[in-house]
């Protein structure tokens, strides 16, 4: 489906409020295409860095894309933050990759970090084969969102991703929003569209870890999502605020919070 302008107004909380991928994760990637430094990186659908800025010293380039303007723009200032300098960046969508193949060169990895759902897959993967050097592959990693996570409701736990979905949907419908579209979730897994495409070869890896949340955080986060950003909510922001903050206290009075992660990497070579 068609990501434009669906992440209008969230650069900002993006880059704050999305977490970033875990150390093992990263050590994973790096012994499986023994980086070293050499070599070119492509992240497509770069968001604000998350995934690319922490790999970006094993390469001798990096290439971001991605076609929200404001990601590009919030990107480039952590770049600079995090003293990562070897970035070109492009400002387009998947759909056009195949247009701009012979500018972009050759890469031995291709990153898509939480990015690869909102492309036309089986395109994007073809182009790919035509710009990923023979002994290179693709990273597709994500840990699903506040909207289809489940709490771990065990010992009577109320399931707090459910309430706060509860509230998103109280202000802004109960459809999934997308910007102003709304979100269709694929019908095949991304391992069916890889297992028929070039990079057929595909490694799954499933990393377990907790992560921490607050009111502020879960707040900031859900400003991140296409789902629930400001230009959605409107005027109707501090009204929402006080919705979301009255039902995560009637749930946990601390206002703390924690959910166990399932974070998975398919790791996708040519045969």
């Amino acid at each position: 489906m068609s990501i434009t302008r669906s992440f209008k107004g969230t650069a900002w909380y993006y880059a704050r409020y999305r977490p970033g991928y875990p150390e093992f994760f990263f050590a994973d990637v790096i012994e499986k295409f023994q980086l070293d430094g050499a070599g070119r990186l492509l992240d497509l659908g770069c968001g604000t860095g998350q995934l690319m800025f922490p790999l970006a010293r094993h390469f001798q380039e990096v290439v971001a894309i991605d076609q929200e303007p404001e990601m590009l723009a919030e990107a480039q200032i952590q770049a600079k933050i995090a003293n990562v300098n070897n970035v070109i960046w492009f400002e387009i969508s998947s759909e056009k990759l195949n247009d701009l193949k012979a500018e972009l060169g050759e890469f031995k990895l291709v990153t898509m970090g939480r990015s690869f759902h909102w492309m036309d897959r089986d395109p994007t993967l073809q182009t790919l084969d035509e710009i990923i050097t023979p002994t290179g592959g693709i990273v597709i990693v994500g840990d699903g969102s506040i909207w289809t996570r489940l709490s771990d409701v065990s010992s009577n736990k109320v399931d707090w991703h459910k309430q706060v979905k509860a509230v998103v949907q109280r202000w802004l419908g109960e459809a999934r929003r997308a910007g102003d579209s709304i979100y269709v979730e694929p019908q095949e897994k991304h391992e069916i569209v890889l297992a028929r495409s070039p990079f057929s070869r595909v490694e799954v890896y499933n990393y377990e870890f907790e992560r921490q949340w607050n009111i502020e955080t879960i707040k900031g986060h859900l400003y991140s999502t296409s789902f629930c950003s400001l230009p959605l909510l409107g005027e109707r922001v501090a009204a929402f605020e006080k919705d979301l903050e009255n039902t995560l206290l009637a749930i946990e009075p601390s206002g703390k919070f924690q959910e166990s992660i399932l974070l998975e990497a398919l790791i996708a070579w040519r045969k």
